[in-house]
């Protein structure tokens, strides 16, 4: 069901993905407010009191309706994982930007395509040169489309083989919505806001998308070059304060055979931008120690990172699809 459940959400994003500003998303943030205002008292370990009521709250309903559906029905539980599916999954959330930026970095209008990376990472880049543009665009969408479908994909099949459902898939983006927040919050609010909230549900984020990140990274070396992606994992993780993003786009360079990283990169925002309107404190993560070996980022780079990101989602459907008839004929 884990199979079918995943290829079904992902067809369906496809072709109708959420709009920017969802209600959904409205929601979330009317959610962490609230619960911001009624169980922060200003003490560092109310900070964990927050994160665990606004992460774990709709992960238990999600839960609950879950067990109710599958008792009825493998179907109702089958159309419940699919919606859940839907609205945790953001492929398309960000590869428009992606693919509006190549072509217009295509048809040689460089200003445009810093347009629109400036509204997709509110960053400033319109001093940018034309390598560190690519740059950008390259570490940014590596970074989404592991936040947003490889990540969930591992929390929803774990959650899936415990018998709980969709909510390891709830439990991730809520922790990364959660990450992006209360950061937003540090910067944006001019009322007191606890800065335990952000470093606590950074932590937790961390920790969570500790494994999944290496998966990625692993994942990107077995569809690219494998021996580049390994050896730049092993020398370069480390230019990255981030462990886990240095892991991910280090594999991926090398893989790619593109250098990333540099003393002059922006910020790199821990999942989309959903909506905040500013880069999020304390998110820097380059420290300035060097680049990845490989060729400076160019237009071919671009149409590389594509292909790995889509051999990468085969490769793990299939590995999916031969878990679920394992488990089927045992």
């Amino acid at each position: 069901m884990s199979f079918l459940a995943v290829l079904l959400a992902l067809i369906v994003e496809q072709l109708r993905p959420l709009p920017q500003g969802n209600p959904i998303h409205e929601a979330l943030i009317d959610w962490a407010r609230w619960t911001a205002r009624n169980f922060d008292a200003g003490k560092e370990h109310h900070a964990w009191v927050v994160w665990m009521v606004t992460v774990f709250t709709p992960a238990l309903v999600v839960w609950g309706v879950f067990a109710l559906l599958h008792h009825q029905s493998l179907i109702l539980a089958l159309s419940w994982n699919l919606l859940i599916l839907y609205l945790t999954l953001g492929f398309r959330q960000f590869s428009h930007y992606f693919t509006d930026i190549r072509d217009a970095l295509e048809q040689g209008d460089e200003d445009r395509a810093r347009s629109v990376l400036q509204e997709w990472r509110h960053l400033d880049a319109s001093e940018l040169p034309r390598t560190e543009l690519l740059r950008h665009v390259i570490e940014h969408a590596l970074l989404a489309a592991h936040r947003h479908v490889f990540g969930v994909f591992f929390w929803f099949v774990l959650g899936s083989a415990l018998g709980l459902g969709p909510v390891g898939a709830v439990v991730y983006r809520m922790s990364d919505f959660c990450a992006r927040y209360w950061a937003f919050k540090i910067r944006a609010e001019t009322a007191p806001v606890n800065g335990a909230l952000m470093l606590r549900s950074q932590a937790a984020f961390a920790v969570l998308d500790h494994v999944p990140a290496r998966l990625t990274a692993a994942g990107f070396a077995v569809v690219g070059n494998f021996e580049e992606a390994v050896d730049c994992w092993r020398q370069c993780a480390g230019l990255w304060k981030q462990s886990n993003d240095g892991i991910l786009l280090s594999a991926a360079a090398g893989a790619c055979g593109v250098s990333l990283g540099g003393a002059d990169a922006p910020s790199l925002a821990t999942g989309a931008s959903g909506g905040f309107a500013m880069a999020l404190p304390g998110e820097e993560v380059v420290d300035g120690q060097g680049s990845t070996p490989g060729a400076s980022p160019t237009l071919s780079h671009l149409r590389s990172v594509v292909g790995l990101v889509w051999r990468s989602m085969v490769l793990w459907m299939m590995l999916l699809a031969l878990l679920s008839l394992a488990n089927r004929l045992g």
